[in-house]
C-alpha cells in the first residue's frame, strides 16, 4: 500500500493530535464495551486507561515498529465473568481479573521464548496465505453482524430476522448512513488533511444529525451522561479494589481462573498471528520477522497484564486500529503512541469521557461498516496470491470461510473456542492433509 505516513514518519504536532484522536475514536466503542458487558462494577474509564498503558508497553517491546493499538479483548469476556462468578466477593473477583491476565500473559511469554529459539519459518509453513487470507477475511466478516446491529441500534426484529423500522430505528439508520457516506466521500474525494481524518469528520456529521433528531424528540443521544459530571475524576483502577480481596483467595480459585484464562490465550495467539500478517501486508513489512513475532507476543502478553492491573481487561491488537491505518494510509507509530497517551489523559476528564460515551452506537456502526469491511478485503487480497484453480486450495479456503461464517464456535467445559479459532484450526488441518498433493 502507498502509505502517506510510514512507520517512522512523524506528522506535525497539531496534525498528529488529530490523527491520534481518530485512532481513539476507532477503538473506543469496543474498548469500553467489554467492562460494560462483564459488569460487576468495572470502570470504562479505567479500561481506557489500561488500553493506553498496554499499548505503550506493546510499543516498547516491539521497538516502536508495529503501528497498532491494543484494546480490551472480547475473547476473554467469558473468562472474566468466570473470575467474578467463582469469587467469594467482588473484591476477590477483581483480584481474579489480574491473576487471570497474568496466566494469559505467561502463555504468551512461553510461546515467545519457543519462537525466539525455533524461529518463525514453521509458522509460514503451518499458516501460508491460503490459510491466513481467509482467516483475516473472516475476522472482518464475523464483525459484520455487530456493525449492522449498531446501525439499527439493536432494534426489534420480526420473525424473519428483519429490523422493524420504527421512527427510532429510522433515525438510527439515517445517522449511520450519513456517517458512512461522509466517511466514504471524504476518504475518496477529500483533499490533503481532510482525507487523513475521514472518521473524525464522519462521526461529527453523524453526531450532529443525531443531535437534531434528539432535539426533535427522537432520543438518539443520551445527553443525561453530561449531568453531575466531575471535571477531573480518577478512574476506579482494578488493582485498588483487588488489594481488598487478595486475602479471600484460595488454591481452588486460582485453579478456576487458570482454567478459564489459559486455554483462551492459546486461541488468541492464533488470532494474534492473523492480525499481524494482515498489518504486515498493509505496511509492506513482515512484522513476524521485524521486529519479530516473539517481540509482538511479549508486547501483547505483558501489555495485557499491565492493562488488566489498571482496567481489569486483557488487551489485544485491534482490527479497528488496523482498518484505520489501511483507510487513512497513516502507519506512523508516533500517532499510535500519541493515541495511547491520549487515552490515559482523557480517562481522567469526566466531560470528555462523557462525550465519547454519548456518541450513539448507530454513528459508530456507520464507521465500523468501513473498518470491518477493510479487514475483510485485506484478507481477500491475500487470497489473490493463491491459485484457486487448484482444488486443494479451494478446499482449504472453503473449510475456513464456511465454518467461520456459520458460527462454528464450541464450548468445552468453561472454555469457549471462538468460530474464528475453530475455522483457523480446521483450515490448518485441511492444509496439512492436502499440501502434499500434486498440482492439477
Amino acid at each position: 500500500m502507498n502509505l502517506v505516513y510510514g512507520i517512522k514518519d512523524k506528522p506535525k504536532f497539531g496534525q498528529m493530535l488529530i490523527f491520534a484522536l481518530q485512532q481513539v475514536l476507532a477503538i473506543l466503542a469496543a474498548t469500553i464495551a467489554v467492562p460494560a458487558i462483564v459488569g460487576n462494577g468495572m470502570s470504562a474509564s479505567a479500561a481506557l486507561f489500561g488500553a493506553g498503558v498496554g499499548t505503550i508497553v506493546y510499543q516498547l517491546f516491539t521497538k516502536f515498529r508495529s503501528p497498532v493499538f491494543l484494546g480490551s479483548s472480547f475473547a476473554f469476556i467469558g473468562s472474566m465473568v468466570t473470575a467474578f462468578a467463582g469469587a467469594v466477593s467482588a473484591s476477590a473477583g477483581f483480584a481474579g481479573l489480574i491473576i487471570g491476565a497474568v496466566f494469559a500473559g505467561l502463555v504468551y511469554v512461553v510461546i515467545a521464548i519457543i519462537i525466539k529459539i525455533a524461529g518463525v519459518k514453521w509458522i509460514d509453513k503451518l499458516m501460508p496465505p491460503v490459510v491466513i487470507g481467509p482467516t483475516v477475511a473472516l475476522i472482518g466478516l464475523s464483525l459484520a453482524g455487530a456493525a449492522i446491529s449498531d446501525v439499527f441500534s439493536y432494534g426489534p426484529v420480526d420473525a424473519n430476522g428483519s429490523f422493524i423500522m420504527t421512527s427510532n430505528i429510522w433515525a438510527s439508520f439515517i445517522c449511520a448512513m450519513v456517517t458512512l457516506l461522509v466517511v466514504i466521500i471524504v476518504s475518496v474525494y477529500g483533499k490533503k488533511m481532510a482525507k487523513m481524518i475521514p472518521f473524525i469528520i464522519g462521526i461529527l456529521a453523524g453526531y450532529v444529525v443525531a443531535a437534531i433528531f434528539t432535539v426533535c424528540g427522537i432520543p438518539v443521544i443520551d445527553f443525561s451522561l453530561f449531568s453531575d459530571l466531575q471535571f477531573i475524576a480518577v478512574p476506579e483502577f482494578t488493582f485498588i479494589e483487588a488489594m481488598k480481596g487478595v486475602k479471600e483467595l484460595d488454591g481452588s480459585y486460582f485453579a478456576t481462573v487458570a482454567v478459564a484464562y489459559i486455554p483462551v490465550a492459546f486461541v488468541v495467539f492464533a488470532e494474534h498471528i492473523a492480525d499481524h500478517k494482515n498489518l504486515s501486508t498493509i505496511i509492506d513489512t513482515d512484522l513476524l520477522t521485524d521486529p519479530g513475532l516473539h517481540r509482538t507476543l511479549l508486547g501483547d502478553g505483558v501489555g495485557s497484564i499491565v492493562g488488566a492491573i489498571f482496567g481489569g481487561c486483557p488487551n489485544t491488537t485491534y482490527g479497528e486500529s488496523v482498518g484505520c491505518v489501511a483507510i487513512t494510509r497513516n502507519a506512523s507509530v508516533v500517532t499510535i503512541t500519541t493515541a495511547a497517551i491520549m487515552c490515559i489523559v482523557i480517562s481522567f476528564f469526566g466531560p470528555f469521557v462523557a462525550f465519547l460515551d454519548s456518541i450513539p452506537g448507530c454513528v459508530m456502526g456507520g464507521v465500523c461498516v468501513t473498518l470491518y469491511g477493510f479487514i475483510a478485503v485485506s484478507g481477500l487480497k491475500m487470497i489473490q496470491m493463491v491459485d484457486l484453480g487448484q482444488n486443494k486450495n479451494l478446499f482449504v479456503v472453503a473449510s475456513i470461510l464456511i465454518p467461520g461464517i456459520g458460527g462454528m464456535a464450541m464450548a468445552i467445559g468453561k472454555v469457549t473456542i471462538t468460530a474464528i479459532a475453530c475455522a483457523l484450526i480446521l483450515g490448518i488441518i485441511v492444509n496439512l492433509v492436502v499440501s502434499k498433493a500434486k498440482d492439477e
